[in-house]
């Protein structure tokens, strides 16, 4: 160990016990290492941005004393007017590296990481004496909790465990233990919701949908948003070919030919360039004018995040399936969520952009 990491590690184990509570716990991270962290924990860095949005839903962003540096990038722009205080927060690395410097000098007690940061940044951190928990948002088999596209046995029970096993613990970690259940009951009664209108629609009348993300990448079979899909009704087209998040060809798409094509409210220019690209003009979708921009809590991400079971399932649903959710005001689902959760009003960034 060089000089500079000697110092650091002295530096940072210091800070560890003078922050460590008399009382210490061991918690079992989502890549199953166990690891010891004070009992009352106030000072947090997130290294990955599903749980700083987890965090800022438990009421606990004035724990996170530091961010990624890329998180308005990752959460999308209106990110930042939702939570502004997260402007006023050190920023000091990304999803598989940090500054180690900066990290010491913010004296955290945990650091939140991703399940496929490496081994040698969770080892650095965690010589430094400062615990390290990884998160997955899934329920993974041995061998595949580290990776970024893992293979499932069974999808749906890997991320709905996953979910709720993550939010557990990051609820116990800044003890928030009744604000972690009380999400979790919301994001599957808004499951449920969808569920119990679209039981008796067979297999094969389900609408062919497809996820357009930029450089024609989309989402296959073993991420949360081919579920997420699944969930709202949607055959997702990619899904038997692909596995994770992988680019195609234009000629692939032209051959699936999807009813629908959502696209992720990070990404408003690829509804643009769906629109005005010639290439596109003979898909059904484009043809019926079916292209939909998601709102920013429709999270079709590779991992799940609480509003996209309980609000984002429900809003693809009612635009897959319109008439059966005929009903369901969106704008009020938003905003009784919103203000639950964000402790704000839901503003549509989305409601005039879509299909042209």
């Amino acid at each position: 160990m060089n000089i500079r990491l000697n110092r650091l590690v002295l530096a940072g184990l210091l800070t560890f016990t003078s922050l460590h509570s008399y009382a210490n716990r061991v918690v079992t991270d989502q890549i199953g290492r166990e690891v010891t962290i004070p009992d009352r924990v106030d000072r947090v860095v997130v290294l990955q941005h599903q749980t700083l949005n987890l965090l800022v839903q438990l009421n606990a962003t004035d724990k996170v004393v530091g961010i990624l540096a890329n998180w308005k990038q990752q959460l999308g722009d209106g990110y930042a007017q939702l939570v502004p205080e997260l402007t006023q927060k050190a920023m000091l690395g990304d999803l598989t590296h940090v500054d180690l410097e900066k990290l010491v000098a913010l004296h955290p007690q945990v650091v939140f990481v991703t399940n496929y940061a490496p081994k040698e940044m969770i080892d650095q951190i965690s010589a430094l004496g400062i615990p390290v928990l990884a998160i997955s948002l899934r329920h993974d088999d041995a061998g595949q909790q580290g990776k970024i596209n893992p293979s499932m046995q069974n999808e749906d029970q890997a991320y709905d465990l996953g979910i709720k096993e993550g939010i557990t613990l990051i609820g116990e970690v800044v003890n928030k233990q009744q604000q972690a259940k009380d999400l979790i009951a919301a994001a599957f009664a808004g499951r449920k919701l969808v569920s119990d209108r679209l039981k008796d629609i067979p297999e094969q009348q389900r609408v062919r949908a497809y996820m357009a993300n930029p450089d024609l990448t989309t989402y296959g079979s073993g991420k949360y948003t081919g579920l997420m899909m699944a969930h709202a009704g949607a055959l997702n087209v990619a899904a038997a070919t692909i596995q994770g998040f992988k680019q195609v060809s234009m000629e692939q798409v032209v051959a699936w030919d999807p009813q629908v094509i959502f696209v992720q409210d990070r990404y408003p220019q690829v509804v643009q360039e769906i629109n005005q690209d010639p290439r596109w003009r003979t898909i059904a979708a484009v043809k019926n004018h079916q292209v939909w921009l998601m709102p920013e809590y429709a999270k079709a991400w590779g991992y799940p995040m609480p509003e996209a079971i309980g609000l984002g399932e429900l809003w693809m649903a009612k635009k897959l399936y319109p008439e059966k959710f005929r009903d369901i005001d969106m704008q009020q689902q938003a905003d009784r969520w919103y203000q639950r959760f964000y402790r704000t009003s839901y503003h549509d960034n989305t409601a005039n952009t879509g299909s042209r």
